[in-house]
């Protein structure tokens, strides 16, 4: 963890801090509105697209943060757990690529290949997507379930409760979250908070 803060700090020291605008965004239970931003591969994809998917776990991520390098390979663990059970991971990058080049869509498609993501990596270069769900960090992530005739969100924060170590986590969110509602239940925990660094929004 110290390394990771110490990442962190040489991150935010080196561009500054900028003040996020995404006030507002969705909240539990809130009805979630489609969107259609371009993938690493050219395409454009919309949640619209997976016709079969009962719901998504939509997580905001990106190359050059720490935490999201921590959480890189349980991001890819939920895709090859619950896709096939009908929650897909949709990640979506939305950093301004002029405070942090890393996350430039050139980079995010290198990084996609080097790691063979199995799910699609969106470049959200507009910002109207984080904007819309009102993601804070990186990585954030937003349970959305299909309900008749739109999507719900059900839950939103982070993934587990261990930056640093996922065989140490205790609490399981995101996977707690997709178990119940594939089991016809409620979900017990709708909200934690997201442990990252901040999206770099534009002035």
């Amino acid at each position: 963890m110290k390394t990771i803060l110490k990442h962190s700090v040489l991150i935010l020291s080196s561009v500054f801090i900028l003040t996020s605008f995404a006030t507002g965004g969705y909240k539990v239970g809130d009805q979630v509105k489609d969107f259609s931003i371009k993938n690493v591969d050219g395409k454009m994809v919309s949640l619209a697209d997976y016709t079969t998917a009962k719901g998504f776990i939509v997580v905001f991520t990106c190359n050059h943060c720490p935490y999201s390098k921590a959480y890189e390979q349980r991001i890819m663990d939920l895709d090859k757990k619950y896709s096939s059970k009908g929650y897909p991971v949709i990640a979506i990058s939305s950093n301004d690529v002029s405070v942090v080049p890393d996350d430039s869509y050139d980079n995010m498609a290198k990084r996609a290949k080097e790691k063979k993501y199995s799910f699609p990596y969106l470049y959200d270069e507009s910002q109207a997507v984080a904007k819309q769900f009102g993601a804070m960090k990186t990585p954030q992530v937003f349970v959305v379930s299909k309900i008749t005739g739109g999507m719900k969100l059900e839950y939103t924060g982070a993934i587990d409760d261990n930056t640093e170590d996922a065989s140490a986590a205790k609490t399981h969110f995101v996977e707690d979250a997709v178990n119940a509602l594939l089991a016809g239940k409620k979900v017990s925990v709708t909200e934690s908070k997201a442990i990252g660094c901040s999206i770099k929004y534009k002035k």
